[in-house]
């Protein structure tokens, strides 16, 4: 049974948060058993918001990765991401024991390689991998924790941008990654701020930074005199944490941030247009809407539509504003 244990995260948001049911199922299973989290920069903020692991070890170049492993004294790894590069790296770190979804390619790098399942939820699908290494499965819903201190830092952080600290809040994530086919058009957004303003709402814009341009299109379209709070590009994970955790609910689209406030008990209206609901739907304790309109070619996949995107331009403002008023 492992001792010492280095779970390598998922490289995307949206992954790293739907591997947390994963996660929790081993720490329940191995109460005595040290559970560090290697991961990329763009990741490691998440980790110490993640009850029951230790440190984070941060992965970077192959080199230097393999030393920082080989000095953890690891002889268990549990392989989330698919890639042929973490098996490697785990194999030349000297920890002996590898567990991961197989392939073609990295099966050799494996001690125990599982077939992996077909069309299933993104959280089922980490989720199933430790079962089937004889983990058994608890909470389907991811769970981060945010602690006092970090929250009033988010309090303090919205303060500067222009919080009252008394107005209520919805966050507004206009970005997604992969294409523009993911985004639900720039000026439902502003329609959206501009109605949540009239009843008293105020929005607060999130996202990277390569989310900037969505944002200032949003911005473009808002008429309102209660102007939202523009933090995109302006946080880290944590501190994203700790602005969501101030705000009713988050409108979003298909998108990382959409699954991490799912994971921190915020309540979700999600647009899906391209992508399919039933494998990459959020989890969590909170209120969680999936807006979308039926059309004939969804869910592509495609990340950017050859037709009238219509699975996305076919959602109207009030279908959306009516998800977010329930929670409010």
């Amino acid at each position: 049974m492992a001792r010492r244990m280095i779970v390598f995260a998922p490289n995307w948001l949206g992954d790293a948060v739907m591997a947390l049911p994963a996660i929790a199922d081993i720490r329940r299973a191995l109460p005595d058993a040290t559970i560090d989290i290697a991961a990329r920069a763009s990741i490691a903020p998440l980790v110490p918001l993640v009850d029951g692991v230790g440190t984070t070890v941060l992965l970077g170049e192959r080199r230097a990765s393999i030393d920082v492993l080989k000095a953890g004294g690891y002889d268990t790894a549990l392989l989330l991401p698919n890639s042929f590069n973490t098996a490697w790296i785990a194999r030349q770190a000297g920890i002996g024991e590898r567990w991961g979804y197989r392939n073609e390619f990295r099966s050799i790098f494996l001690t125990r390689a599982i077939a992996p399942p077909v069309r299933v939820h993104q959280r089922a699908f980490y989720q199933q991998l430790t079962t089937t290494l004889g983990f058994p499965a608890g909470s389907p819903e991811p769970r981060l924790n945010v602690p006092q201190d970090l929250r009033m830092i988010g309090e303090d952080r919205l303060e500067e941008s222009g919080w009252d600290r008394r107005t209520r809040l919805v966050a507004v994530a206009p970005g997604a990654a992969f294409g523009g086919a993911k985004r639900w058009p720039a000026e439902r957004f502003a329609s959206t701020i501009d109605a949540l303003a009239r009843d008293g709402v105020r929005s607060v814009l999130i996202g990277a930074g390569a989310d900037a341009r969505a944002g200032a299109q949003v911005l473009e379209g808002v008429h309102t005199s209660l102007r939202p709070l523009n933090l995109i590009g302006a946080t880290d994970l944590s501190t994203l944490a700790a602005v969501l955790v101030h705000c009713r609910t988050l409108v979003t689209n298909d998108s990382g941030a959409m699954h991490f406030a799912a994971a921190l008990g915020i309540d979700v209206a999600a647009v899906f247009g391209p992508t399919n609901e039933s494998e990459t739907r959020p989890v969590g304790t909170g209120r969680i809407s999936v807006v979308h309109t039926d059309v004939w070619c969804r869910p592509c996949m495609l990340r950017e539509c050859p037709l009238t995107h219509r699975c996305m331009t076919g959602v109207s403002t009030d279908a959306v504003l009516g998800a977010v008023r329930a929670s409010l």
